[in-house]
């Protein structure tokens, strides 16, 4: 997945800031074409800002054929090709944020008295 520039999309009866783009080949036939499934993501934060998530509000095709198809090479060049037809720009690489660590406790001792 990819982050790209904020991008404002309708979802659910409201605009919302899509920031990441996600994209799998859907389908390939290995000769002159390959379908993408790609899908605009907007961020959740959880309400305890420990969990964060990309969360689908637009997936949608896109069909790579011709000279575009016979130059991919890369999963780079693949997201490149996308975001060109939606006119979208890439901001870099989407890393999910590591899961919180609980704290660590060290058990109670007994005293003496």
């Amino acid at each position: 997945m990819k982050t790209i520039s904020p991008v404002t999309v309708w979802y659910g009866g409201q605009e919302v800031q899509a920031t990441v783009l996600g994209a799998i080949a859907q389908n390939d036939n290995l000769l002159n074409s390959a379908t993408f499934q790609y899908q605009l993501m907007q961020v959740i934060v959880g309400p305890d800002s420990a969990y964060t998530y990309p969360m689908p509000v637009v997936t949608n095709y896109l069909t790579m054929t011709g000279d575009a198809y016979e130059a991919w090479d890369t999963n780079d060049y693949a997201y490149d090709w996308i975001a060109e037809q939606l006119n979208l720009t890439i901001t870099g690489e989407w890393v999910p944020p590591l899961p919180p660590v609980p704290p660590t406790t060290q058990p109670e001792t007994e005293t003496e008295e």
